[in-house]
């Protein structure tokens, strides 16, 4: 089977791309770097011609909120109206938990715009909602420090390992259409204010995490379970201290 992997260069396209090879399916991994850009257009009818399923990793090199919605509303367009004319059979996206409850986020919001677009296509369509990525650590503590401290929310947290995300995104691949909404999440919940503590533990860090209910996430402001998967959710096996281990020895 031809599948097309939007962002297949990536964090989560690279694993995903390796594990359907293995599988025996042709696979293009799609980027800017390979010559096919769902935002310019170059390179997408070709690439997108004879793929029974694409599936969408991309995202955006922006947070800001005007390019981060341009980036989504753009991309999906292009993408989706490439798969109308060569009659694509199952996209698969990967969105976030919560994105309908994050709205005061322009990244949320771009997110639901990305899935609408999806949704009204036609398409034969499966989203995918994951909590936060566990390699996301670093760049949650960027976003919130000032100095050595690092002010988060209490708000509670379910990260998933990228190596589960990509095989989730893999068993999705090769099933049918749900035409809606999956869940995936981690093994584990912890309040984010503690898990970046023991995150900076066990790096070395210096900094110092002050835990704040009313602590924004990017932003915007996190209820208790904003950013929880549902019951029913598929979780991934691998753990924090699991994850941790496997990366530190890399």
């Amino acid at each position: 089977m031809k599948i097309l992997v939007i962002g297949g260069t990536g964090l989560i396209g690279t694993k995903t791309v390796a594990k359907l090879r293995g599988l025996g399916h042709e696979v293009i991994a799609a980027s800017p770097n390979t010559g096919i850009n769902t935002i310019t257009g170059e390179g997408l009818a070709e690439a997108v011609n004879g793929a029974e399923v694409v599936i969408d990793l991309a995202n955006s090199p922006s947070f800001a909120d005007k390019e981060v919605m341009d980036f989504f509303e753009t991309s999906g367009k292009n993408l989706l109206a490439a798969e109308i004319n060569a009659g694509v059979k199952h996209h698969i996206a990967l969105s976030v938990v919560g994105t309908s409850r994050l709205q005061a986020s322009g990244y949320f919001r771009a997110k639901q715009v990305q899935e609408n677009l999806i949704v009204e296509s036609g398409i034969p369509y499966t989203i995918i909602h994951s909590t936060q990525f566990l390699e996301f650590l670093g760049g949650i503590v960027a976003s919130s420090q000032d100095g050595n401290v690092i002010n988060l929310s209490t708000a509670r947290i379910q990260p998933i390992a990228a190596e589960d995300v990509s095989s989730f995104v893999t068993e999705f691949a090769l099933g049918q259409p749900v035409h809606g909404i999956v869940e995936i999440g981690g093994p584990e919940q912890f309040e984010l204010a503690n898990l970046v503590k023991e995150y900076l533990v066990k790096t070395k860090s210096p900094k110092q995490v002050v835990g704040n209910k009313d602590a924004l996430y990017f932003g915007s402001p996190l209820e208790e379970f904003t950013l929880i998967p549902a019951e029913g959710a598929k979780l991934g096996k691998l753990t924090f201290e699991e994850w941790f281990r496997l990366n530190a020895q890399k």
